[in-house]
């Protein structure tokens, strides 16, 4: 029997999320539902397969194995795994850079 994860969203990601809603639902109310009902779900199996996601590549690059991403495009979700939590840590847009994404959190 495998063991499942409790799926949580910190509030970064929260934010992330609900940033790409309200832009998309300036143009399409109806294409933003679809696609937080598509985000959601794909993180929603996360519980039962937390290692479903690849390796970050930029961060595998430098040695960290420890984060990986679900592709929604053009969004990746990126998120980490414990024994018995995933946790959702950010949606971004995957045609910006991660690490220029990174660094612009640092920052503030």
């Amino acid at each position: 029997m495998s063991r499942t994860h409790h799926v949580v969203w910190a509030a970064v990601a929260r934010n992330d999320l609900k940033q790409i809603i309200d832009h998309i639902a300036q143009d399409s109310p109806d294409d933003a539902q679809h696609i937080l009902h598509k985000i959601r779900q794909r993180t929603a199996e996360l519980h039962a397969m937390p290692d479903q996601g690849r390796i970050v590549p930029e961060l595998k690059e430098q040695g960290i194995q420890t984060y990986r991403e679900l592709i929604v495009a053009p969004w990746r979700i990126v998120y980490r795994v414990t024994d018995t939590t995933v946790f959702v840590l950010s949606v971004i847009d995957s045609r910006r850079s991660v690490e220029d994404i990174l660094l612009d959190r640092l920052i503030k």
